[in-house]
């Protein structure tokens, strides 16, 4: 069994005050016990706009945000889940990769998904528009990891409502979910809880829901609500607004358990066309 934490956080353009309030928020996370943290979608970086990404992209390996990522990881002795920042995309000097990135706690960077489901949509029955397509490439490959707190699979957001992917994850043995976000408060209040419970239940699995939760100096609004949710689809912890953390245990002996008993996973059936 596991402490894991899903911090919340309302990111700025402001790339250091940023750090300041994620060390902030790990410090007090891995005082209640978290093993492990996960930060939202653009925690270092919530910019006016997509492009904002791009004159603030690092190479990978190296740059201000991943050196702090892996310090911090060594420094508390935790590993992280880190959200997403801007990586530089080798084919393209006009876009980035918004890359998820996870440290060990010894501060060794161990993995990387590049988020595949790019937010390109006018959300209905408002004003808001997002082409993250016009700063983006899309990654193509999922992630699952083998650690010691378990099998991690790994998504971003809009990833969220593509129920295939989770199920190729599932088949590489995923029993704990990740998935950093930055929901809008509209998408968030109608289908956020909705979809995590759903992919818990499905894939009988751990999520840790990470979110943005407030008011965007470039007036974006997201929903916040961060979360843990367990394989029955019961929300374990959940931080509704502002900054702060959920936080719960991952017991991966009950989750099996729970697998053994109620087999649902083994009688999948392909459908044929």
């Amino acid at each position: 069994m596991s402490k894991c934490a899903a911090i919340q956080m309302a990111s700025s353009p402001n790339i250091n005050s940023n750090l300041l309030e994620a060390e902030r928020l790990i410090t007090d996370a891995v005082a209640a016990g978290a093993k492990l943290v996960a930060l939202p979608e653009n925690f270092a970086l919530m910019g006016q706009d997509e492009f904002d990404k791009i004159k603030q992209k690092e190479q990978d390996g190296s740059g201000l945000i991943q050196d702090f990522l892996a310090q911090t990881a060594k420094k508390y002795a935790v590993w992280i889940v880190a959200g997403t920042i801007p990586i530089a995309d080798p084919a393209n000097e006009n876009k980035v990769m918004a890359a998820c990135l996870v440290y060990n706690d010894l501060g060794e960077r161990i993995a990387r998904y590049d988020k595949i489901h790019l937010f390109d949509v006018q959300v209905p029955e408002s004003k808001e528009v997002y082409r993250e397509s016009d700063g983006i490439s899309k990654g193509h490959k999922p992630l699952v990891i083998d650690t010691p707190l378990g099998k991690i699979g790994i998504a971003v957001c809009y990833d969220l409502r593509f129920p295939e992917l989770f199920r190729v994850m599932q088949e590489q043995g995923m029993e704990m979910l990740i998935i950093p976000s930055a929901f809008t408060a509209k998408t968030g209040a109608a289908h956020w809880e909705l979809l995590l419970r759903a992919r818990a239940v499905e894939n009988l699995c751990y999520v840790i829901a990470p979110n943005q939760g407030g008011f965007h100096v470039n007036g974006r609004q997201t929903y916040g609500h961060s979360m843990i949710i367990d394989p029955w689809g019961t929300v374990l912890d959940c931080f509704k607004t502002n900054a702060g953390f959920a936080t719960a245990d991952v017991d991966l002996a009950r989750l099996h358990k729970t697998r053994t008993s109620f087999p649902v996973l083994q009688h999948r059936q392909i459908a044929c066309k």
